[in-house]
Formats: structure tokens, sequence, C-alpha cells
């Protein structure tokens, strides 16, 4: 199937597995836009797409949720309509232990993380719910499926529950025409590895994966028809054993 007549909006577009899926997508065809904090970020990735139709872009901070409403309100009018939502927007913090975490960032994670997906699945769904047809993609991690020390209490927490957003929502729009995904990237070579409390070498970086490899698997998915639905599904590196 063809994208060339789909949508795409992209939260956390701006850099990582959004940049990745922003440009694959409209490789294929796809009308992207993507949204983020930083316009500058944004704007880095339109530039590496040459193609047409161009990557719009509009800011967004998903953990609040005015802004996140304006996002979707802007992307309505720009795109006509939403056949593809992609929550990618994600962050992880430095002081990762239980001993350590601060309550601030606690809440910083798990708003951005948790309540951000889910503010925006809230947003998509009116629109796709009349059309009875959509996908709604979460790019997760595995430390939603298996919890590890690498991504510590908070991290691991938002992911468990944005795995339990996705799943849930599956089951009460399936009968919709509404598809959601989750996908569960292993270690991919992104900026939220810059704040790992021990620094990644690029030895390291080289073997894991790229954000092409996790958007390779979003083009995939939504090239399906309709009647197909991937719920989940895991890619790790080949390094990568147990987390």
């Amino acid at each position: 199937m063809t994208l060339a007549d789909k949508t795409a909006l992209i939260t956390g577009g701006g850099t990582g597995i959004g940049a990745g899926c922003a440009l694959a997508l409209a490789r294929e065809g796809c009308k992207v836009a993507i949204a983020g904090r930083r316009m500058e970020k944004l704007a880095e990735v339109v530039r590496q797409f040459d193609g047409t139709p161009p990557i719009k872009t509009h800011e967004v901070n998903v953990a609040d949720r005015k802004s996140v409403a304006d996002l979707f309100k802007w992307a309505n009018r720009e795109l006509g309509r939403i056949d593809i939502l992609v929550n990618c927007a994600g962050v992880n913090v430095q002081k990762r232990s239980i001993h350590d975490l601060s309550p601030e960032d606690w809440d910083r994670v798990m708003a951005i993380n948790v309540t951000g997906a889910y503010d925006c699945i809230r947003e998509v769904l009116p629109q796709m719910k009349e059309r009875r047809d959509g996908l709604i993609v979460n790019i997760n991690s595995t430390a939603g499926v298996r919890a590890g020390l690498i991504g510590g209490v908070a991290y691991n927490a938002s992911k468990f529950a944005m795995k339990a957003l996705g799943i849930t929502v599956a089951q009460e729009v399936r009968e919709l025409g509404i598809r959601v995904t989750n996908i569960y990237p292993g270690e991919v070579d992104t900026p939220i590895l810059e704040n790992r409390p021990v620094p990644v070498t690029a030895e390291h970086r080289a073997r894991i994966l790229k954000p092409e490899d996790v958007a390779a698997v979003l083009v995939t998915i939504a090239a399906l028809p309709a009647r197909a639905n991937v719920s989940e599904v895991v890619i790790k590196p080949t390094i990568q054993q147990f987390s």
C-alpha cells in the first residue's frame, strides 16, 4: 500500500527516533507534521528532506495540556485530518535511582512520557472515530517490557504506564476501525543517551540501533491495510540480550 495519501503527526519529531520516523514517512510520500519543544531542531529535520510535500513544524510542550490542544488545532488545519499519530516525545533524567530521584524529576518524566501521550491520544480520537479509521503508534521502550536499572525508576514506570495506556485504548477502539501499536525499541543511538549516568562510548553507539531502524518498522506498520493491526513489536540491537 502507498502512504502518499496519508497524513502523519509526530511528537518528539525534532531528534532521534521521532526525526527518523518523520523522514521515513515523508520519503514514502506521506504528508508529515512534526512537533517538539525546540524549533531549531525541527528545522534541522525539515532541511534533511528535499521532497514534496514539505515537512511542517509546530512547537509543543507535551507536558502542557493547552500546548497539546493548540498543536492539534493547528494540525487539523494544516493536514486536513490526521491518519497517523506517532507519540515519540520522551525524556529521562540523569539521577535515576530511588535514592537520588527527586519528586520534581519524577513528575517531569511522567508528565512527558505518559500524560503527554494520553493527551495526544485524547485529542486525535474524535476525528478518527468519526472516520472510523486511524493509526496511533506509541514509541515505547524495552524498559516498558522488562524493568532494569539502566532506565531507572521514573523512566521504567512511565514506559510500563505507556504500555498499559496503548493496550487499553486499543481494546476500547478496535471496533471503531482505529488501530493502536506499541513499539518497544531497545537501545537506540539518540540524544537521550547523553543523559546516561555513565557515558556511552562511541563503540557502543555504533553497535546499537539507529533511528532509521525503528522508522522502518513504523513504515511497514503504517502501510498495512486497515484489516491488519500490529499490536506490539519489540526491536532490539543484536548485542542486546536481556534489557
